[in-house]
């Protein structure tokens, strides 16, 4: 999420194919305003990456071998293309540890992890580093634009990065950024 400045959401449900190691890049899809946008891949993320896609597709070949193995398709997708939803490429980079029933078509799926184990997760190790700031999963969004900013990057290409629609909603960030960092020093100093 700090990486690539992803929302929580957004960072559950990343599909195989989503992730461009080649170009460096995520793809989001499905996210807020069911837009779609290209972000950064960090370079130090590649490896655990493919460590976790490598285990994402374990759990579907065990999945498959079981009679499962589809998973959920947005849109009309799976009407489209009927092999897609059992493809390695749909699959979530991050499965739910078990398979669930799918309420929208009673088929029993392996969905994505849950957003709320994330935020436990993310809440119990800022409690574990006694960090004494108010921190969560979105926390990670701010830092990421905010840390861009302090290095120069222009303000139209994290807009782009962080699928902002208007401009005044990445302005925010820049208020972050404190007086010193720009300079400014106390006259006692």
């Amino acid at each position: 999420m700090y990486g690539s400045g992803l929302r929580i959401m957004e960072a559950v449900r990343l599909r195989i194919q989503d992730i461009d190691f080649s170009n460096q890049c995520l793809i989001v899809r499905e996210s807020k305003g069911e837009k779609w946008r290209r972000t950064l891949l960090p370079r130090s993320q590649i490896k655990p990456l493919k460590v976790q896609i490598a285990h994402a597709l374990s759990l579907h070949q065990q999945d498959l071998a079981e009679g499962y193995g589809y998973v959920y398709l947005p849109f009309a997708l799976a009407k489209k293309y009927p092999q897609a939803a059992t493809s390695a490429a749909w699959q979530y980079v991050f499965p739910a540890r078990f398979r669930s029933q799918d309420p929208r078509s009673d088929m029993m799926r392996r969905h994505h992890i849950g957003e709320q184990q994330v935020r436990r997760a993310v809440a119990v190790a800022v409690s574990a580093l006694n960090i004494r700031k108010k921190a969560s999963c979105h926390t990670f969004r701010h830092s990421f634009a905010t840390n861009l900013l302090r290095a120069g990057t222009d303000i139209r290409n994290i807009q782009e990065l962080l699928g902002h629609n208007d401009i005044s909603t990445t302005m925010i960030y820049t208020h972050v950024i404190g007086v010193h960092e720009r300079g400014v020093t106390s006259p006692l100093d």
